[in-house]
């Protein structure tokens, strides 16, 4: 087993992974698993730049993570870094400082391998399951974009296209400074459109409608599914591998949609950082649902961040046997 770390930094949240990992039997603990908001995406599609007040909070919150990493002993650390910075016009700026802070350069990936690393993370604990038919499809809701990966045991297709909860937001719902709350009518048909344009795109790489088994991954997914199951606070135990149908899916969204901002503020599993964000997220979920004909999304609270330790660790085993 390595003790690894793992960095996820997105357009909305930034989150950490600490773990004892095997690559070669899959099995990883968790040591430390947290997530918070920090909205480094803020304005980007607007201004192709990252704010000031966004990168530092981003740096805050890597401060916090650089203690934890320390205080666990873990040695080997990944920083990936996903569609707020790929976009941004003075990412150097987040670059240098992600270094100065936690001595790693953030890898800004592409949206094809945040896929595959979201594939990973997502399936290892599912390829023995006997009730689950493959292949699975692996979509991961984020801030900025979204990416499908269809697959068996390995990648068999990948697509990242440009919709994802906070994007959607600043996109359509945002005027004068101010998000419309709640939306209306003519703002959730366009969002609907620029959606479907989306799963359009998507589908000229990954063939969508081959899934047998729809498997949702972050954290407009995993709220979706606190709000469907009447969860007084976030429970991942019970949130990872739930099952929630189509029909639950498309009456949360449509609670969301009519719904004021002090509404959704008031559910008790919503975070904070979620509550201007999830009504559009759970959109982009029922778009997806409704498009592959799914009848079920399984969610899981793997994703990403196992992807990454896993590789991480397969990296130390190989630097170690090279030694």
């Amino acid at each position: 087993m390595k003790r690894v770390a793992a960095i996820d930094c997105g357009t909305n949240s930034i989150r950490l992974l600490v773990a004892d990992c095997d690559p070669a039997t899959g099995e990883l603990k968790d040591l430390d698993r947290r997530m918070e908001i920090v909205r480094l995406g803020q304005g980007v599609d607007r201004t192709g730049r990252l704010a000031p007040e966004a990168l530092e909070r981003t740096f805050a919150v890597c401060r916090e993570y650089a203690a934890v990493i320390k205080g666990l002993g873990a040695e080997h650390l990944r920083f990936v870094a996903t569609s707020a910075s790929r976009d941004a016009e003075n990412r150097e700026d987040f670059v240098r400082g992600v270094v100065d802070i936690l001595g790693v350069e953030p890898e800004v990936i592409t949206g094809d391998q945040e896929a595959e690393f979201s594939f990973d993370g997502a399936t290892k604990e599912l390829t023995g399951r006997a009730d689950l038919a493959r292949p699975f499809l692996v979509v991961d809701i984020g801030g900025g974009s979204t990416e499908f990966v269809l697959g068996d045991d390995s990648v068999r297709a990948a697509r990242s296209v440009d919709i994802g909860c906070v994007r959607m937001t600043e996109r359509h719902l945002v005027h004068g400074g101010q998000i419309s709350d709640p939306p209306t009518d003519g703002q959730i048909k366009a969002i609907k459109a620029d959606i479907a344009a989306a799963l359009d795109r998507a589908e000229e790489t990954v063939p969508l409608r081959e899934a047998a088994t729809l498997v949702g991954l972050a954290g407009s997914v995993t709220t979706v599914s606190a709000i469907a199951q009447g969860l007084e606070r976030y429970e991942p135990e019970v949130l990872h591998h739930s099952r929630i149908s189509l029909a639950t899916v498309r009456e949360v969204t449509g609670r969301l949609l009519s719904s004021t901002h002090a509404e959704r503020a008031a559910i008790p599993v919503m975070h904070p950082g979620r509550v201007d964000v999830i009504a559009a997220g759970a959109l982009v979920l029922l778009s997806i649902m409704e498009r592959t004909g799914a009848a079920e999304v399984v969610v899981s609270e793997h994703d990403i961040l196992d992807g990454i330790a896993f590789k991480v660790a397969e990296a130390a085993e190989k630097e170690k046997s090279r030694d």
